[in-house]
């Protein structure tokens, strides 16, 4: 199996039962951006089609039916692994709440490749709202384009797929300029579209290093978010400590301390492997199967350039060869179907729908995760990743795994069972 490349891609509109589309004016300008954010959804097309009847129960049966490559992760095998309930006090988990999801361009198949994703797996059809604070872009499948579909595809089935009973606003920035997606962030804080946002992009640091307005202006944002009570996440990168810059640096807007980083990990639960639960992924240092595509990346963490902070806050399931299966109807003719999916990017729109689930169990805004995190993590409700490293071959000097907090991997890994029943005492 090899790579995906996104080379056509379909232009036809999508619609989808629950799908609302906000054509909007063009919100408030903001500085002139030096850079654009990026995202690296890291996709390998599965051999299981178009088919939901030959989808694998799990881990242990992807892992089979792929010769010991790919231990993928279904909805079903993910809440298992993180003890994500299916329902909280009798209704769907994530009833009540909005997930709100940023990303650039869209994608033409966003609802639809939900719509079939949900089929496929039996989760209740999704209330997805579509917002266009630049304007609507035109989607026409070139540059960047493919792989921001993707992306909007792969970040609103998960939330999706962690939290079934929450709504979804995806707010579509017209590009991928820094300016661009912070005004896309701005419009959701500002409209209080939900009570929790991911965004999974994002740029190496030392390419925003000096960028102090920009830097500045998404902070006050965050700021405002924070004081709303919102959860806001961002992915911590997927090119190790140093961003493929040859010394360490994070990656903004995970860097910012307001919001919640989350780090990639290898997922073994359910896979049969004789490994630890988790280990950090990093595929250069530690490959998770036996990794016959050879490595894709492994996860961000490292102290910033920007700010005071040292890394991920949390971590989640992230390695290609233990993925989420994702479903991708953009790419056209036989190009369409189920895709392996990994990147912390994955993780980010998950932790989103974690805490929506949290907030329905509260009744109240779970603000950020990130001041919980030290407490969770002390009293055994996240699990603590001790194993791998996020070294790479342009900077060895990647961070390890270890005891309590890491920089790959923050505070590790939820336990949502047990956070929900810590949190309704």
């Amino acid at each position: 199996m090899k790579r995906s490349t996104s080379v056509k891609i379909a232009l036809a509109t999508a619609t989808a039962a629950g799908l609302t589309v906000s054509a909007l004016p063009a919100y408030a300008a903001s500085p002139a951006s030096s850079f654009t954010y990026k995202v690296t959804p890291i996709a390998v097309k599965s051999h299981f089609g178009k088919t939901p009847a030959a989808l694998p129960a799990g881990p242990a049966d992807c892992l089979a039916q792929t010769a010991g490559e790919f231990a993928c992760q279904t909805p079903h095998s993910i809440r298992a692994a993180y003890d994500i309930p299916d329902t909280i006090n009798g209704k769907a988990a994530g009833t009540g709440q909005t997930i709100v999801i940023v990303d650039a361009f869209g994608s033409p198949t966003a609802a639809s490749d939900l719509a079939t994703f949900s089929t496929a797996f039996g989760l209740p059809q999704a209330d997805l709202s579509i917002y266009y604070p630049g304007g609507k872009p035109t989607y026409n499948g070139h540059d960047t384009q493919p792989s921001w579909a993707q992306e909007t595809s792969l970040d609103i089935q998960w939330a999706h797929a962690v939290a079934p009973g929450a709504k979804i606003a995806l707010v579509v920035a017209a590009n991928d300029h820094g300016a661009s997606l912070d005004n896309a962030v701005k419009y959701a804080v500002d409209n209080k579209l939900g009570n929790v946002l991911s965004m999974s992009y994002g740029e190496s640091e030392n390419l925003i290093h000096g960028n102090n307005a920009q830097q500045s202006q998404v902070h006050k944002t965050f700021a405002k978010a924070a004081a709303q009570g919102m959860s806001v996440f961002a992915s911590s990168a997927d090119s190790g400590s140093d961003n493929g810059a040859g010394y360490e640096n994070f990656s903004l807007p995970a860097a910012d301390p307001l919001v919640t980083a989350v780090g990639g990990t290898n997922l073994y639960a359910g896979s049969g492997l004789a490994q630890p639960r988790e280990t950090v992924w990093g595929d250069y240092a530690n490959c998770p199967t036996n990794c016959a595509d050879g490595p894709f990346g492994a996860t961000g963490g490292a102290p910033s350039l920007l700010t005071a902070k040292q890394g991920s806050d949390v971590a989640y399931n992230a390695s290609v060869y233990t993925g989420v299966l994702t479903y991708l109807g953009m790419l056209g003719g036989d190009n369409n179907g189920f895709y392996f999916f990994g990147g912390t990017s994955a993780g980010s729109p998950q932790w989103a729908g974690i805490a929506a689930d949290l907030d329905q169990a509260t009744g109240s805004k779970i603000g950020s995760v990130s001041n919980y995190a030290r407490s969770w993590a002390r009293s055994g409700m996240l699990y603590d990743v001790t194993e791998g490293s996020n070294s790479t071959p342009t900077f060895s000097g990647g961070y390890s795994a270890s005891t309590g907090w890491d920089s790959p991997t923050g505070w590790g890994t939820p336990n949502v069972g047990a956070i929900i029943d810590s949190l309704t005492k």
